[in-house]
């Protein structure tokens, strides 16, 4: 396919902008594996859409051309073309006689002529609809006539149910309060893989063959909707099929879920309603059990409904708010509503999580086969997939999760089914073996038990199984029945009716097990409050965490992780002071083999971020790890748009009293060290106007240096020339300083005066290091105190570093794991130079504080933009004298 000579563009694009979209064009037609760099400011986001959408326009064209060929040969009788007329007697090069190869190929192409006609009339009939409902505002009007009639007649009907329901007394359970069944788990009937039944298989629209598409996927719902909005304005704004996917947390629109908080809450919550939905007809003859059908089923989860709401999603390009919006308006499930418009959708926008979680994607209906996966801010891509399949519960989590489904068992014995019992006894079971790995007993307060051995300790999947004397279980059954029968709902349902009062509870006996549920419940919450700080209310704050969340959810995620390959994850053992503050952690080494199966399915997958350097580690740990072919894997970088005059990268060796700049764990703590670091600081803030972003490794070692500064004065010299602001440990906190600081150098510009703006000190792998933009006056220089190096006296960080040694070759000289120290390293520092210059206009100097930056093997490691830019400055004086005459000149300039 012929590269278009131009791309549409709602602008004169930058010449970068045109060599990455004719790179992304390529990699996606030849079916590559791009790694793509473009610096933030370049129009990253509109250079992938439209590059890719070209691709895509020309592909469906190419695609359409070749099926009209083919229908035509068929219609014109031309469907055999055969190289050779077939000859009586002879046979082809495997033996067959000539007329039985010609008679297989003629229906081979029969066949598939078929197909292609079947496939153009679905087509057809869905591009109708969609223009139907694009043009025909009266069929609006008429659907939502519509639904507010059957919303009336459903009212009635249930007005008229309770009217009949109402004296005919109930008929509970036997010995159990009224609705309490709802908390009993449902018979559960095998182990076998069954199909998941959607209820909507009444529709034979929507089994419709998925459409190649592109899947484009971000890190935050703020990043996905701000590439909805690119979209919105470029070309292809009217005529692409575009469906946003998300969370039910954010897509829900029933009230009465989304009052859950919690995301695992409201995902069972959902799940749960749906289940009972499919299962209200066979329970219909059955109607003399009074449910209160209106929590029990969601209104919203209506099939007509949400195929009205998919045909709209396609018509016009909506984002998260504008789709939960439409949801309200027409009663329909934005949630479901918006997966089932994936199979025709050319373009669908969707978090990490659910791309990067297989369980996840089958669930959401992804079928990734022949597909185009883009993975925009993929710098932290490997993290991420480590992230998403690691699992981490605590002694407290274990004991209260073994408390509160023994008390349920105790509870409902007499209604449960033997299977349901026999797996119960089995999470039990699990439960009790995982807390005496941790050195406690699982019947007493995990706030109490002391821990003999402290420290942490690494096991491979099958040793901790094996000394935990869990081996003979089988985990992939206990995960599946956790997922199918919904236990970890029903128990928190028990515990919210029982953990506050126990007076509802009929027998004696009973009021006694559920009071000490109450209790015991109370002292676990109260025993895993590692903080510890007396100042805040501990029973009240850990009461509200327990209302929102079930520690059997967060265990179920932990026997989740324990099915992965032996070889693949470690279990760290973390044996704490008691065995509530103890915790089990499944830690993911290889994230290659959940990446694996994307690149596999993909026709191409292109992972693009404003800052990819270095690049080693996604093509040796991630994409040579998951098995793709080093030819299929193609790389881009792109320079920046800012002329080169409009950046000032220095490293710089030595300080103003020519202290040489090495913070190693032994030197940074030096009081030399901390003086040095002030006297630079001082000093750049006489000739640096607006704000200046002072980046440290670690927030302890932030703190030391501002409390020695303080001591000494250099905090007050500082603050005579910038206001100082700290970068808060608690999100909640950043945006508050981030307002104080830009109203703060804004003031000083307008007023001029002795303070020329502010000072903010801000830690490496912060809330302020990554999706924070200092541009402008908010950033016109950066500076990096040292090197942040990763604490490489982590049990984890040595486990990866031992299994990296072991399982990949040295490259260049250097040892993997020292490779994988220095690329963390680089990675974060990348990141947060990378705040500044975010325009074409902006400006900024960068300053590296270390001698080691000037190593050819770090200092490769930089991004090429700003490489290429770099001075080395051994002395400060040198340094102090092109930052003046940098900053002089563009105030001049302005």
């Amino acid at each position: 396919m012929e590269m278009p000579g131009r791309f549409p563009f709602p602008y004169t694009p930058y010449r970068i902008q045109e060599q990455f979209m004719e790179a992304l064009y390529g990699a996606l037609e030849a079916g590559r594996v791009g790694i793509f760099e473009s610096p933030t400011g370049t129009g990253k986001s509109l250079s992938l859409i439209c590059g890719a959408l070209s691709w895509l326009r020309d592909w469906e064209e190419k695609r359409r051309q070749e099926e009209e060929r083919l229908l035509a040969l068929g219609a014109g009788g031309q469907d055999a073309p055969s190289p050779q007329q077939a000859r009586p007697g002879s046979a082809d090069a495997a033996g067959q006689p000539d007329w039985v190869t010609a008679f297989v190929q003629k229906k081979e192409e029969r066949d598939m002529v078929n197909r292609l006609k079947e496939e153009q009339i679905r087509r057809k009939k869905r591009e109708d609809r969609l223009e139907k409902i694009q043009h025909n505002v009266q069929l609006k009007y008429a659907a939502k006539r519509k639904r507010c009639e059957e919303d009336e007649a459903r009212r009635l009907l249930q007005l008229s149910k309770e009217a009949l329901s109402q004296g005919a007394g109930e008929s509970a359970l036997d010995q159990l309060d009224h609705n309490e069944e709802e908390l009993i788990l449902a018979e559960y009937e095998s182990d076998d893989e069954k199909k998941m039944v959607s209820g909507l298989e009444e529709d034979d629209d929507l089994e419709e063959e998925h459409v190649t598409k592109i899947y484009y996927c971000s890190r935050t719902h703020s990043q996905l909707s701000q590439f909805v909005h690119e979209v919105q304005k470029s070309p292809f704004g009217k005529n692409i099929r575009l469906v946003s996917l998300g969370s039910r947390q954010n897509l829900c629109v029933n009230e009465e879920v989304r009052r859950l908080g919690a995301l695992q809450l409201i995902n069972d919550r959902c799940m749960e309603m749906q289940k009972n939905k499919h299962e209200k007809k066979s329970s219909e003859e059955n109607e003399g059990k009074k449910r209160r059908v209106s929590r029990a089923m969601c209104p919203f989860y209506s099939f007509e409904q949400m195929q009205f709401l998919r045909d709209e999603v396609l018509v016009e390009v909506k984002d998260i708010e504008q789709l939960v919006s439409l949801g309200r308006e027409t009663k329909a499930c934005p949630y479901y509503g918006s997966r089932f418009a994936i199979p025709a959708a050319q373009l669908v926008v969707l978090p990490y999580q659910m791309l990067l979680h297989e369980p996840t994607r089958n669930a959401a209906g992804i079928k990734l086969k022949d597909q185009v996966v883009i993975i925009d801010e993929a710098h932290n891509l490997i993290d991420t997939i480590t992230c998403i399949h690691s699992a981490e519960v605590s002694g407290s989590q274990l004991c209260c999760a073994h408390s509160q489904l023994s008390q349920y068992m105790e509870r409902y014995r007499k209604h449960l089914k033997a299977k349901n019992l026999m797996y119960i006894k089995q999470i039990l079971y699990l439960l009790e073996q995982f807390v005496a790995m941790l050195g406690g007993n699982v019947n007493q307060n995990p706030g109490c038990q002391a821990v003999s051995e402290t420290g942490t300790v690494l096991k491979s999947i099958n040793d901790f199984l094996f000394q935990s004397q869990t081996d003979n279980i089988n985990l992939f059954k206990v995960q599946r029945y956790c997922e199918k029968s919904l236990i970890s709902r029903k128990l928190l349902g028990f515990v919210e009716r029982y953990g506050g009062s126990a007076s509802a509870v009929k027998t004696s006996k009973e009021k006694q097990k559920l009071a000490g549920l109450q209790d015991f419940l109370l002292t676990l919450q109260r025993g895993s409050d590692k903080e510890g700080t007396p100042q805040s209310p501990p029973v009240e704050a850990e009461h509200n965490q327990l209302q929102t969340s079930s520690p059997l959810m967060q265990i179920e995620g932990f026997l989740s992780a324990l099915t992965n390959a032996n070889q693949d994850g470690r279990v760290i053992l973390n044996r704490q002071g008691t065995v509530g503050h103890s915790s089990l952690k499944f830690l993911l080494l290889n994230p290659a083999v959940h990446f694996a199966k994307v690149v596999e399915e993909c026709r191409a997958v292109i992972i693009a971020g404003g800052t990819m350097q270095p690049v080693a580690d996604f093509r040796e740990q991630l994409l040579c790890r998951a098995g793709v072919d080093p030819a299929r894997i193609v790389e881009f970088s792109c320079g920046h748009v800012i002329p080169p005059e409009n950046i000032l990268p220095i490293i710089l060796c030595s300080g103003p009293s020519n202290q040489q700049l090495e913070f190693t764990y032994q030197t940074r703590d030096l009081p030399q060290m901390m003086d040095e670091t002030g006297r630079i600081l001082s000093n750049l803030c006489n000739v640096i106007p607006g704000g200046v972003v002072c980046f440290f490794p670690s927030y302890e070692y932030e703190k030391q240096v501002y409390g020695h500064w303080e001591k000494t004065g250099l905090l007050s010299r500082l603050a005579s020339k910038k206001k100082i602001f700290q970068e808060p440990k608690k999100a909640n906190q950043v945006e508050q300083v981030l307002v104080e600081y830009a109203k703060c150098i804004k003031c000083c510009s307008q007023t001029g005066g002795q303070m020329t703006g502010a000072l903010l000190l801000s830690v490496v792998g912060g809330k302020m290091s990554e999706g924070i933009n200092f541009s402008d006056d908010l950033g016109r220089c950066v500076i990096m105190v040292g090197m942040p190096y990763p604490n490489i006296r982590s049990p984890e960080l040595q486990e990866k570093m031992t299994w990296l040694d072991k399982t990949m070759p040295r490259a260049a000289g250097q040892a993997p794991s020292r490779v994988l120290i220095e690329n963390l390293c680089m990675k974060a520092v990348n990141q947060s130079i990378g705040r500044a210059i975010r325009h074409q206009k902006d400006f900024a100097s960068i300053l590296l504080l270390d001698h080691r930056y000037t190593r050819p093997a770090i200092f490769n490691k930089l991004p090429q933009w700003i490489r290429e830019r770099t001075q080395v400055k051994p002395a400060f004086g040198s340094a102090f004298a092109e930052l003046r005459k940098f900053h002089r000149g563009k105030l001049d300039a302005l």
